[in-house]
């Protein structure tokens, strides 16, 4: 019901939306004299801040036409190479010159935590001048008919597997917070099972393997509360008129709203300041402002079944470290990994993921070779900047591409030919 009122409460203020947005473009018209003036850019301002507060912000597309290798600029062409009902993988497919030694290929496992893949934007644009980028373009769970079935933390692994066979021998795989749990198990269950399509090496970056270690305020809240209080309270079910109507999802306004609260004082200043850079004419840090909260606010819900899963066993149970996971019945031993490189990539200031959470993958990879072990804290940065920023380009890509240069292993065998994107 709850999901209901929000919608309502949405539609409600469309007609209110649509007179700020007519105001803004009145008062900010160069042929209205008011345009320039304080009271006119104040009006203006005010107008475009309450549309944008109570907009729903759509998904964003990467927008990433071109980059740059071995100095020079190349075209970008974003196509999908795999696709099932809950995710597509996107290629980033770059025009390099006939001849030219192939880049390694990388496959980016983006969160599903609630925000779209379009959050590793500057990721993407970052490693695919050194690599050959695949990146997992998650669905958002609210356009997935329930006749397409259900999405669980072993359908994730699942997938994570499909995708690295699709991508063939020799490939790398870069996993970004959240996802650093289901990856380290399939790659576990693979090492396990013998398969050659395991990676050549892995990149964790902000993953909460073992949450009692340094446990942040979101490690506090899931085991506060227990899986009974998030099943009664942040299950809900997909309104009409939605494609995926009636499936039970963690809504992505709910998740939203733990993200902003965590740090509510600085979303605060962030919008004030916003409104003084339109009063004062400061376009530039004013489309700052946009361009960040239009990817920050557009979220996408997730299914119930994968969210309930993923509370209990990563951030309750603790079942990865613990050495009880297990994925349809089967053992996941992380001590089975013998042959895939790792790296862990932490941020001094993370507050989502707390320090040693992700470097405690070293403990659990029992078997795996010192030499092929690695590890990293990117000092004054936060969970953001583990993957994003000025500190990433400079500091973390050139060792993420200098371990995957040192891991690298020549395939053997092509990958599996692309499927067509399903209808």
């Amino acid at each position: 019901m709850f999901y209901h009122l929000y919608e309502l409460n949405h539609a409600a203020l469309q007609p209110y939306r649509a007179v700020a947005d007519a105001t803004r473009l009145f008062y900010s018209n160069p042929l209205n004299p008011f345009s320039q003036s304080s009271i006119g850019r104040s009006v203006a301002a005010s107008a475009e801040l309450f549309e944008r507060m109570t907009r729903r912000y759509s998904k964003p597309g990467f927008d990433l036409p071109a980059t740059t290798v071995d100095g020079k600029a190349v075209a970008v062409t974003e196509e999908v190479v795999w696709s099932r009902p809950f995710c597509n993988l996107l290629h980033f497919a770059r025009d390099l010159p006939a001849g030219r030694k192939p880049d390694p290929k990388l496959l980016i496992v983006a969160p599903m935590s609630g925000h779209y893949a379009t959050l590793l934007r500057g990721t993407v644009e970052a490693m695919m001048q050194h690599a050959d980028v695949y990146i997992t373009d998650w669905v958002d769970a609210r356009t997935v008919p329930v006749s397409d079935g259900s999405f669980d933390l072993d359908d994730y692994i699942d997938y994570v597997v499909e995708m690295l066979h699709e991508l063939g021998e020799g490939a790398h795989v870069m996993a970004v917070c959240q996802p650093s749990v289901p990856v380290l198990a399939a790659i576990s269950l693979m090492e396990e099972r013998g398969d050659r399509f395991a990676p050549a090496s892995m990149i964790l970056m902000g993953g909460p393997i073992d949450t009692t270690r340094s446990p942040t305020a979101v490690n506090d809240l899931a085991q506060q509360k227990g899986i009974d209080w998030f099943r009664e309270n942040v299950v809900m079910r997909v309104p009409w008129p939605h494609q995926g109507f009636m499936r039970e999802v963690y809504p992505g306004f709910l998740q939203l709203s733990g993200f902003m609260s965590m740090n509510l004082d600085r979303h605060i200043i962030a919008h004030k300041d916003f409104f003084l850079h339109l009063v004062k004419d400061d376009g530039d840090s004013a489309e700052k402002h946009r361009d960040f909260y239009d990817e920050y606010l557009a979220v996408m819900d997730l299914t119930a079944e994968f969210y309930l899963q993923t509370v209990e066993t990563v951030f309750i149970d603790h079942h990865l470290p613990r050495g009880t996971m297990k994925h349809r019945g089967e053992q996941v031993d992380p001590g089975a990994i013998r042959n895939v490189a790792m790296l862990t990539v932490e941020g001094e200031n993370d507050d989502i993921t707390g320090g040693g959470q992700t470097e405690a993958a070293h403990d659990l990879c029992v078997n795996l070779p010192d030499s092929m072990k690695q590890h990293y804290t990117q000092p004054a940065v936060g969970h953001y900047g583990v993957f994003n920023g000025s500190r990433f380009r400079n500091n973390i890509v050139p060792r993420i591409v200098d371990f995957m240069a040192a891991h690298g292993r020549v395939a053997t065998r092509p990958a599996s030919r692309p499927e067509k994107k399903r209808a």
